[in-house]
């Protein structure tokens, strides 16, 4: 009873906006790419290295140069990497701009958080006034 005292709170507007939120497909872009160890692996050692050649990369990992490239063209397509073409050499750069999307939204799940929080609270509180 008390969840669902929590869950109909006139605040559910909020969670509203979370499903029309205004860079969900970036969002979901983002968290595809970021969601395999390998690719996670790839932008962490982009990150501490600055930019790599795609062969350079590729040493870091027991597969093939093409199944590493395909990881990186998952991380471009969310925008967290760059890729610039010099003669036949691939450089991969790290590009972190879109985290802030990330951050947006886990910045908007800790207050509709918050807020369930506040209002269990009050009800709680309301609960020990009316045993006084």
């Amino acid at each position: 009873m008390l969840n669902h005292l929590v869950d109909n709170c006139d605040w559910i507007i909020i969670l509203s906006h979370m499903v029309e939120y205004s860079n969900d497909k970036i969002l979901s872009e983002l968290l595809k790419a970021v969601s395999d160890t390998t690719r996670r692996s790839l932008l962490t050692k982009l990150c501490q290295q600055g930019a790599s050649r795609v062969t350079d990369l590729a040493d870091y990992y027991d597969m093939s140069l093409n199944a590493v490239s395909k990881h990186i063209k998952i991380l471009e397509k969310a925008g967290l990497v760059t890729r610039k073409t010099i003669g036949r050499t691939h450089w991969i750069e790290a590009n972190l701009e879109n985290v802030s999307v990330i951050e947006e939204w886990f910045k908007e799940l800790k207050s509709i958080w918050e807020l369930r929080l506040e209002k269990l609270n009050e009800i709680l509180n309301s609960g020990d006034a009316e045993n006084d």
